[in-house]
């Protein structure tokens, strides 16, 4: 039987895995923190200096030592999560894989009857759900402070003018896993279904604004619930200045945020889970506008990246619910399948 704590290797050590895995896992009592795969030079030497000498050069090098480990986390180029995952499951692994969890609903699927068929868990690192303005929107909502809510609007806009250089990211065309709408659009469509649920229809209008673009870096999409709200979603890497991170509207208030989350720059920044002022140093300002009465500037709740961890350790240990179902990723990929289709 498996107990605590769970041996853990992560496969890739990029920002996925320098920022929102390994620290998490490095800090929980929950984790050992074995292995790091990753064939930089300069990414190894990094991994050692923070965390010792448990470099793995590849996956296959992983997936020999199998029996060393519980674990695996995929955080690697997008086309790559599917196989790697199937790959690791076949090794009697128990699986966390980072957005978007496959590049189809069809592969999505495949993973999480494959995870059924072998009794291993699986599940889907939708951080955000635990962004601090998104748990402070739940809240406001669960109060009933807005009164009935017609429209939640949700921007995650960046300013990235020019192509970077991570070429299975922003030289990838959509069919390989490239364009925004596969980096940042799986978390505000997570949001919006976690929010008000199942959607009866998507309209999408998706543009490569940047010299050289061969994938989306400018997207919009609206659902319509089937409880009647609609969702307005923009993800983009051209935006000067951003919209409201959320504007919820209701039938007699209006809640609003601005800025990001703060837990990804303090992780760059070498803070640490647990630090004074982690998931709220820094954070935006949330405002209800009321027709008759002064705005009011209500405090976030603090951001909590480290709940999937918890989470996601209580559903291996003792069969508690995965923090983010996977069959929640395949509604969010049926979502871009059918935005892709449209901008096709």
């Amino acid at each position: 039987m498996t107990s605590a704590p769970l041996r853990t290797a992560v496969i890739g050590y990029g920002l996925g895995g320098r920022v929102f895995h390994t620290p998490f896992l490095a800090a929980s009592p929950d984790y050992s923190l074995d292995g790091v795969v990753t064939g930089s030079p300069s990414r190894a030497d990094a991994v050692r200096e923070q965390y010792g000498d448990i470099v793995i050069p590849d996956a296959d090098a992983l997936l020999a030592r199998a029996g060393d480990f519980d674990v695996v986390v995929v955080t690697t180029p997008n086309a790559t999560h599917a196989p790697l995952a199937h790959r690791a499951l076949d090794a009697g692994l128990h699986v966390v894989v980072d957005k978007p969890f496959a590049l189809t609903a069809a592969d999505a699927t495949a993973l999480v009857e494959h995870a059924a068929a072998v009794g291993r868990t699986i599940s889907v690192f939708h951080n955000r759900r635990w962004d601090g303005d998104f748990l402070t929107v739940r809240r406001v909502i669960a109060e009933g402070l807005l009164g009935e809510v017609r429209v939640f609007e949700s921007a995650f806009e960046v300013w990235k003018p020019t192509l970077g250089a991570k070429k299975w990211k922003e030289g990838a065309a959509a069919a390989d896993g490239g364009g925004v709408l596969f980096d940042l659009g799986p978390h505000v469509i997570d949001q919006a279904l976690q929010l008000f649920g199942p959607v009866t229809e998507v309209h999408a209008e998706l543009d490569a604004r940047r010299d050289g673009a061969v994938a989306d870096d400018d997207a919009f999409v609206t659902l319509r619930h089937a409880n009647g709200v609609r969702s307005r979603l923009w993800t983009s890497l051209v935006a000067p200045s951003a919209r409201p991170r959320f504007r919820v509207i209701g039938s007699s208030a209006v809640f609003a945020t601005r800025g990001l989350d703060p837990q990804e720059a303090q992780l760059a920044g070498g803070a640490k889970p647990g630090d004074p002022g982690y998931g709220l140093e820094g954070a935006a300002v949330g405002v209800l506008s009321r027709p008759d009465a002064p705005d009011e500037e209500l405090p976030l709740t603090a951001g909590d990246y480290p709940a999937f961890y918890r989470g996601f350790a209580a559903a291996v240990l003792s069969g508690a619910p995965v923090p983010v179902a996977p069959e929640d990723a395949v509604e969010v990929l049926r979502i871009i399948e059918e935005a892709h289709g449209q901008a096709r």
